[in-house]
């Protein structure tokens, strides 16, 4: 169909080669390359707007060599819908034939680039969308000059030569999120997700293959298989970096048979670009097998650490001597036991507990227990030893709220389980108040619930469980060498409090 120009002449100002027709909407096709993916959210709103008072502004349509209809050039995708949409359901001839203003041809990449221009005017494109049209553009760029692919450099180049100016740091976001997220997040990224949440994501990867690569197995394609599987996992409308990133920190621990504790924080350090000193990991699962007693990680707390303490109760003599007639309890957190050696060490257990006969030696195997124990299950910069009275050790604190969201519910429930067995054990909630607040840090929640009696903030500070889900919750699930563990701190409490009560001892004075 032949343009028709129409009395008001060529032109309007706007460019001398832009030509004012009337035409009809029947003619005009939506561009199919519309940057915009999704509908306009003020739809309802544009198209009272046109029923009431008409097409306020020409649309600019444009026609492809050898075409027979003609193409919105630079935005008015939607007003074209409405239009259309309004002539069905009115049959009003105001609908059918609207003012155009006409561009000539030039090429494709100049369409959808108008486009993106014009839709960026109005605020209303989401990250995605805008990285799609630039690659887009990217394609037509290279199918146009004919000379092959183009670095994001010269992506960069052709752009601002076309009236579009973007900087490489933002090409190389955009790039990232169309190919390697858009096929993992396609729900978030169309919901909204931004160019500062795709680098945090970014980052976020990177910090987790390194230390995937530096202490699991499989690795590039092992981590690339977890993250693959965790986009997708968590991908929809209400997306959390934090949640990908709990997940991440959850996958490396169980793969490394490490404290998720000591991942977050490696991962943390990673992340911000600062070197971190850490002890080497914990085992959560099998420990390695051991070298010999000599061989031990000295970054773990052993039975020899208590006797640089003043006062320490190990029952041990400086410089590692036992004391008279008392064989000494060999007790680290971390057992370093294979199969061949586990029922030797066994043994050794049950014969240090028959001989450990006075105060001190139990509080300090009870110690060395339950610091072990709570080291093993991420929790163990809460556990304080105690010198001279009491059980050997204290709770400086309830486990970190952050807790919560780092962790699935039945990892978040064997953890505050296992702390309520040591607070137990250690008569946290029992002890007299004057006895026990004082050997806890000043800002520590538990030691103002117990200072208050407030046994409201305690219970608002740590998850507690019903006491009937301990057996499915915690002793089921733990480790044998765990389980082993607890069973003897609190064999270890039993002999503290029959030693006492034989001896007629105050333990807490």
């Amino acid at each position: 169909m032949a343009v028709q120009k129409s009395s008001a002449g060529v032109g309007h100002g706007v460019d001398d080669n832009i030509e004012t027709v009337m035409q009809d909407v029947g003619c005009i096709k939506p561009y199919e390359h519309n940057p915009r993916r999704s509908e306009n959210p003020e739809y309802d709103r544009i198209k009272d707007s046109i029923r009431s008072n008409g097409l306020d502004q020409p649309l600019v349509i444009t026609q492809r060599p050898g075409a027979a209809d003609y193409i919105v050039h630079a935005g008015g995708n939607t007003r074209l819908l409405i239009l259309k949409e309004l002539f069905e359901e009115t049959g009003d001839p105001q609908f059918a034939r609207v003012p155009c203003l006409f561009r000539p041809w030039n090429r494709e990449s100049d369409v959808l680039l108008a486009h993106l221009r014009e839709n960026e005017l109005r605020g209303d494109l989401t990250f995605i969308d805008k990285a799609r049209a630039i690659f887009e553009a990217k394609q037509w760029f290279e199918e146009e000059s004919g000379t092959g692919e183009i670095t994001n450099k010269d992506l960069v180049n052709k752009l601002r030569s076309s009236g579009y100016s973007i900087g490489s740091t933002r090409i190389c976001q955009m790039a990232y999120a169309v190919r390697t997220l858009l096929p993992l997040i396609p729900k978030a990224l169309e919901a909204g997700i931004g160019g500062h949440q795709v680098v945090r994501i970014r980052t976020l990867v990177q910090a987790g293959r390194t230390l995937w690569q530096r202490y699991c197995s499989g690795g590039d394609s092992a981590f690339n298989e977890v993250f693959t599987a965790l986009c997708r996992r968590y991908d929809g409308p209400e997306w959390d970096t934090d949640v990908l990133q709990g997940a991440i920190e959850t996958e490396i621990a169980e793969e490394a048979e490490t404290s998720i504790h000591t991942i977050r924080v490696a991962l943390d350090a990673e992340i911000e670009g600062r070197e971190l000193s850490i002890p080497e990991f914990v085992p959560i699962k099998e420990p390695p097998k051991p070298e010999g007693r000599d061989g031990a990680d000295e970054n773990l707390v052993k039975t020899d650490d208590l006797n640089d303490q003043e006062g320490s109760d190990t029952g041990l003599e400086p410089g590692g001597e036992t004391p008279s007639g008392m064989e000494a309890a060999p007790i680290t957190p971390q057992d370093s036991l294979d199969e061949s050696t586990a029922d030797v060490s066994e043994t050794l257990i049950d014969q240090s507990d028959s001989k450990l006969n006075d105060l001190k030696s139990l509080r300090g195997r009870a110690w060395a227990l339950a610091a072990r124990l709570a080291q093993r299950n991420g929790i163990g910069d809460l556990v304080m030893p105690l010198s001279g009275k009491g059980l050997g050790f204290v709770l400086r604190d309830v486990p970190d709220p952050v807790l919560s969201d780092q962790l699935d519910e039945d990892a978040l429930a064997q953890v505050y389980i296992l702390w309520w067995q040591l607070a137990a054990c250690s008569e946290m909630t029992f002890a007299p108040i004057e006895s026990i607040a004082p050997t806890l840090p000043s800002d520590s929640i538990l030691r103002r619930a117990i200072e208050d009696q407030d046994a409201e903030l305690l219970f608002n500070s740590i998850w507690t469980l019903d006491p009937g889900h301990t057996g499915y919750r915690l002793w089921q699930s733990l480790h044998d060498r765990d389980w082993r563990d607890l069973l003897n701190l609190m064999d270890t409490y039993r002999s503290i409090r029959h030693l006492a009560m034989e001896t007629g001892t105050v333990i807490w004075e």
